[in-house]
């Protein structure tokens, strides 16, 4: 379990270093999870019991990781009021972005499928 931590934390710290080094927009967790993922995705036998006991205990106590957050937003009440119609544009316009996003790219993908020689139904084994 320990080795599985600590490739987990190695994980974060690389994404960190790669995030810091590369001026990347996206937060250095996020990017240690990606390639995290893509080097059990490479090599599965990376992948342990230990690794899924360490997950799965994060992710069933990922509410507590929230209560920072929450406590931000509580002492930042003052800016929300002051900025809540920006606030609610930028919700509302991503929302209805990515709504829109989703159906295009599940009818194209539709379509795709329908060309495939067999048709849609072509991959499914008989």
């Amino acid at each position: 379990m320990l080795k599985a931590l600590l490739l987990l934390i190695a994980a974060q710290l690389t994404g960190t270093a790669l995030q810091s080094a590369a001026h990347l927009a996206l937060p250095g967790p996020v990017i240690g999870l990606f390639l995290l993922a893509l080097a059990l995705a490479a090599r599965p036998a990376w992948r342990s019991p230990g690794l899924d006991q360490v997950s799965g205990g994060l992710l069933r106590h990922m509410g507590l990781l929230f209560v920072p957050a929450g406590v931000g937003l509580i002492d930042h009440l003052d800016l929300l009021r002051a900025e809540t119609l920006p606030l609610l544009g930028g919700l509302v316009g991503s929302t209805l972005l990515s709504l829109v996003a989703t159906a295009l790219i599940l009818e194209w993908h539709g379509r795709l499928r329908v060309r495939l020689p067999g048709g849609p139904h072509a991959h499914v084994a008989r």
